[in-house]
């Protein structure tokens, strides 16, 4: 590994890192929760977060599946550069969704009292826009580090968004009955259009 790969690896984390703590932080001053997720479904959803993290950020843990290191992109200095430059943007992005949410966001399945149904900023183009902001992040990151660990760990993010947004979704059909519907209709729930 060169040292701009061991940069461009660093530089991954401390992003991260930056984001988890600005996360943290905004989350105070939320509203209360009027329903909140069981311990089941919570865990569900976020098994599969954690392991995909331990992928991104733990080269060595991974020695007895010796694949998961293996490269799928060549070395070099643009597929990093590519890479950080698409986890910038879609950390942004998501942060950028974060506070359109306002108070009603929660890092769990919740309703919240007095729970309002978001549709601008980001929320017009995609009904999850953290999710694609996080999973567009999780891309980036396996362009800057380059091995198949990165595209495991985006499959696994993948999985835990597409349970937990389902799930999201009936609690919100339930609370906003057919506002939700239509907007369920006219808008994607990752990808603009597509998805």
């Amino acid at each position: 590994m060169s040292s701009f790969e061991n940069y461009t690896d660093l530089a991954v984390l401390v992003i991260w890192v930056a984001w988890l703590l600005y996360w943290f932080v905004s989350a105070f001053g939320n509203k209360a929760a009027a329903r909140v997720d069981g311990w089941a479904s919570f865990l569900t959803y976020r098994v599969p977060l954690v392991v995909a993290y331990v992928l991104l950020f733990s080269r060595a843990t991974w020695r007895l599946w010796p694949w998961l290191v293996q490269r799928f992109l060549p070395h070099g200095v643009a597929w990093p550069c590519i890479g950080l430059a698409v986890l910038l943007l879609s950390l942004a992005f998501a942060c950028w969704a974060r506070v359109a949410l306002g108070r009603n966001w929660s890092a769990t399945v919740q309703l919240k009292q007095g729970h309002e149904l978001v549709t601008a900023g980001p929320y017009r183009w995609v009904r999850h826009p953290i999710y694609t902001g996080m999973l567009s992040g999780v891309l980036g990151s396996a362009l800057v580090i380059g091995e198949w660990r990165g595209l495991v760990a985006l499959a696994l993010v993948f999985a835990s968004f597409a349970y937990k947004l389902r799930h999201e979704e009936s609690w919100m059909r339930e609370q906003f009955g057919a506002a939700y519907v239509e907007y369920m209709r006219r808008t994607k729930a990752l990808i603009p259009g597509v998805l």
